[in-house]
């Protein structure tokens, strides 16, 4: 389920028309070809989420939002156009349903080589469609 789910949302986020004129690449993990900026998934977990009738999932997805430059305002307009992304994650897909979506936290960072870098925490309940 988590890894069904895992593709579901890259899916998601790399069909938005505003985040794929703005990235290089969405990926399952770091592109390793793809120039700045790119999101990949940092790492994900899940736990069990089962009700007696339907197997589910709690998964945790981090997200990592890699960009250059200088000043911190462009990134942080990107982070939001993800965030809002994966906020409007419909609810209904063949295979299972999703819950909830939560935000838990996220991080920002001024790495060597002017660039910047992002993690942004979600958890997503899911049940088995």
């Amino acid at each position: 389920m988590e890894s069904l789910f895992r593709t579901i949302l890259l899916d998601w986020l790399a069909s938005d028309p505003a985040l794929s004129t703005t990235l290089n690449d969405v990926a399952e993990e770091a592109p390793s070809r793809a120039s700045l900026p790119w999101l990949g998934i940092a790492a994900s977990a899940s736990t069990d989420w089962s009700t007696k009738t339907r197997r589910g999932r709690e998964v945790r997805v981090a997200l990592e939002l890699q960009t250059r430059g200088d000043g911190a305002a462009e990134t942080s307009a990107i982070a939001a156009q993800v965030e809002e992304r994966i906020e409007s994650l419909p609810c209904q897909y063949p295979g299972l349903s999703i819950a909830s979506t939560t935000f838990l936290r996220a991080r920002a960072e001024q790495r060597p080589r002017n660039t910047r870098a992002v993690l942004i925490e979600y958890r997503f309940r899911i049940l088995e469609a």
